[in-house]
């Protein structure tokens, strides 16, 4: 049966590349305390006003040139996304317009981190069954919608002012430097076809719902009325809160057990993988990965230090990286594997 194969891929960073000596000017933290607990040196950002919906449109332009096709040869759009422009609609009938594309079907997921090895999934469906022929799947993020800084903090971060914020601000920010120090905004597409070699193997995927509030955001939600307010506001709840123990844990415990799971299902071992592209949420875990695997330094691609966790974006940034450098090669096993909120997790094989 024919399987999903890319055949384009591409990427869009915000404009600001923030590095961790600039994000000690507005926060409480030193480049050796960031690098040391997940190994990021320096992330992305877009200038204000700029949606996850505009990052995706040069990566998915990108993509569509990099497969040679027109883009009015895509029939479906997948768009994975933990921060949508709005509440709703999703991102993806905006990019769906923003391409100039007619009314195809624009599929929304919010899958977190895991949102590519589930978007994966459900390309390679719609392919197989003849839903859709040609598919832009677009991993986007703008997580600097999240940042517990003010405007003049974002300014002198920035260079645009030499103002330095008063320190109280300063302080209110540093509250959440476990996070912030983590996330970039980025966008990352693939043109995804049916092909008779190669292409997607299969996918095993997992969830535990017990464990949703080890990384959730507690506020914006219909449970409250209104479902924001002032008061969640001034308690930073739009800010996600994380047991970063707990998710460590379960990233380093069942992302190998998924990796396991999808390469016995398909008659393969570990060792058989040529290239593991993890999601990036942090080096300190995938270097757990790696060992619990047994797979060498050159059977796996980070990237994280350049671009800090772009949660649906990271796998895709990784790909196109990968393509275009040489590191993926037709023929080689490829696994993608990530783990993210809600626990959701998963792996899948690919055959380049």
């Amino acid at each position: 049966m024919s399987s999903a194969i890319i055949c384009g891929t591409g990427i869009s960073l915000g404009e600001h590349c923030v590095t961790n000596a600039m994000l000690a000017r507005i926060t409480d933290t030193t480049d050796e305390w960031i690098r040391e607990r997940s190994g990021i040196q320096q992330r992305y950002f877009v200038e204000e006003g700029v949606g996850t919906s505009d990052l995706a449109v040069p990566a998915a332009e990108k993509a569509i040139l990099d497969a040679g096709i027109d883009r009015k040869d895509i029939d479906y759009i997948v768009f994975a996304t933990m921060t949508p422009d709005y509440f709703f609609p999703g991102c993806g009938p905006l990019l769906q317009h923003k391409l100039g594309l007619s009314d195809v079907p624009a599929l929304d997921l919010r899958e977190q981190c895991s949102g590519f090895v589930y978007g994966l999934q459900v390309c390679d469906a719609l392919l197989r069954s003849g839903a859709a022929n040609t598919i832009l799947f677009v991993g986007a993020e703008v997580h600097s919608g999240f940042m517990p800084w003010t405007k003049q903090m974002w300014d002198y971060l920035l260079d645009k002012t030499p103002v330095k914020p008063p320190q109280a601000d300063i302080d209110a920010g540093s509250k959440y430097r476990d996070r912030t120090v983590l996330f970039g905004d980025a966008a990352g597409a693939l043109i995804l076809t049916r092909g008779d070699k190669g292409g997607v193997l299969g996918c095993k995927l997992h969830s535990e719902g017990a464990k949703a509030e080890s990384l959730y955001v507690p506020s914006a939600g219909f449970k409250y009325r209104p479902y924001f307010s002032d008061a969640h506001f001034r308690e930073g709840r739009y800010v996600p809160s994380m047991d970063g123990r707990a998710v460590f844990k379960a990233a380093v415990q069942k992302v190998p057990e998924a990796i396991r799971e999808v390469c016995a299902a398909h008659q393969f071992e570990v060792k058989d993988i040529d290239l593991l592209i993890a999601h990036q949420a942090n080096l300190r875990i995938n270097e757990a990965i790696q060992k619990s695997l047994g797979l060498s330094e050159d059977r796996v691609y980070n990237n994280i230090q350049r671009y800090g966790n772009t949660t649906a974006a990271t796998i895709p940034i990784c790909i196109d990286e990968c393509r275009k450098s040489g590191r993926i090669r037709p023929g080689q096993l490829i696994c993608f594997a990530g783990l993210g909120a809600g626990f959701l997790w998963g792996a899948a094989l690919y055959r380049a």
